[in-house]
């Protein structure tokens, strides 16, 4: 879940308690959560927001900081027992190289639409496995994406969970127009007990509704990503 909204280079404590309360809720409920800090939270904030949530044991953290302060995230490792996750903003195993060198990170978020495609994110896969760091990738996307990812993920030792965009708020902003909207048969992604089981069809497992795809391309709008601006105006994280 995501952790805080858009703070300032330094604001207020009392900013981060709504996150810890969060989290306390979801655990008081035998449940573990992962808390996206979506790189909103500069390193004087980050740092006390996983010093505050550590008690409370969460399932990790992503991104606390932007990929651009490697020496923050280095910084932030050696103060926290959290695992640290990060990956949807590297393009290439070579972007990741030196988070995973520099023992930056526990779990790494490749992409697949991002990284390449499936021979690509293996490779990411590899080189974390090399490193004793996990794979869970990122993908709040459709069908396609989602069925590569998890191929990507049955095939990888390293596998910890995979991102899915079923019911998620980009999805019910459009309507209803969901993960499942563009397949024939639906329940190929049907969740049993938590888990997706593995694809049986022929190359990625799944049938595309091409003529639903047709439908809602010509009917939809482009998607603009929301942009956070600070009080003064400036970009603070997209």
């Amino acid at each position: 879940m995501n952790a805080t909204e858009d703070l300032g280079w330094v604001d207020s404590p009392a900013a981060l308690d709504s996150c810890v309360e969060r989290l306390k809720v979801v655990k008081s409920l035998g449940l573990d959560a992962g808390l996206d800090f979506h790189g909103r939270l500069h390193k004087p904030m980050a740092k006390q927001l996983a010093k505050a949530l550590e008690p409370h044991k969460p399932f990790f953290i992503e991104e606390p900081l932007l990929v651009e302060h490697p020496e923050g995230l280095k910084q932030l490792s050696n103060l926290t027992t959290i695992p640290i996750a990060l990956g949807e903003r590297l393009y290439h195993r070579w972007d990741a190289k030196s988070f995973l060198e520099e023992g930056m990170i526990d779990i790494l978020q490749p992409d697949i639409a991002h990284a390449g495609g499936i021979s690509e994110t293996k490779r990411l896969a590899n080189m974390a496995e090399a490193y004793d760091v996990a794979i869970a990738p990122h993908c709040p996307l459709g069908p396609i994406a989602f069925a590569a990812s998890l191929h990507v993920g049955l095939s990888t030792p390293n596998f910890v969970i995979l991102e899915m965009s079923l019911g998620m708020h980009y999805n019910v902003e459009a309507g209803d127009i969901d993960l499942n909207t563009y397949l024939k048969d639906q329940s190929v992604f049907a969740i049993q007990d938590g888990y997706v089981a593995a694809p049986q069809g022929p190359g990625l497992g799944i049938d595309i509704d091409e003529e639903m795809v047709r439908k809602i391309s010509a009917e939809t709008e482009p998607w603009q990503p929301k942009v956070f601006y600070g009080e003064d105006g400036s970009i603070r994280e997209w």
